[in-house]
């Protein structure tokens, strides 16, 4: 999977308010700042997030973002699909080719999208900023499975 910059910046500012200790909101300026997100593109990525129910928007001196709900009830998910729109998969019919070859492509395409929801789903902003803090991310995306091609354990040097 590779993400939008949208979705991308949208996880950097999240992680950015998560890191705050009070919870008081912050203003854009201060999260591209501390990101290296340009502005102008960020307003857009926060809008987004607000209009999700995901952030709130504070106005006024003093005012700026902070979120709507505890840390631990905000899956990356919910970010993603909150700036790009609902993952979606399906394989792209042929109407020239086998009718039966396109539906098991279908099913593939189907399982593979939410094999990525479930695990988007299953990491909490709230992993994605103890994992900046020096740790690996937890939640069900960590759990330490190898992927495809990947060399068994211990065989590094052979």
């Amino acid at each position: 999977m590779k993400l939008t910059r949208g979705s991308s910046y949208a996880l950097h500012a999240v992680a950015h308010l998560g890191r705050q200790k009070n919870g008081d909101p912050v203003a854009s300026h201060h999260i591209a700042a501390g990101r290296g997100i340009p502005e102008r593109f960020l307003l857009k990525v926060l809008r987004a997030l607000v209009s999700a129910g995901v952030l709130a928007s504070v106005k006024g001196p003093g005012g700026g973002y902070k979120f709507r709900k505890p840390l631990g009830d905000v899956s990356l998910l919910d970010v993603v699909e909150a700036v790009d729109g609902p993952i979606g998969g399906g394989s792209p019919f042929n109407a020239e080719g086998s009718a039966a070859m396109n539906a098991r492509l279908e099913v593939v395409c189907r399982a593979g999208t939410e094999a990525v929801r479930d695990l988007l789903k299953g990491v909490r902003v709230s992993d994605l900023v103890a994992g900046e803090k020096g740790g690996p991310p937890k939640g069900k995306a960590a759990g330490g499975r190898r992927g495809r091609g990947a060399p068994p354990a211990g065989a590094a040097g052979r």
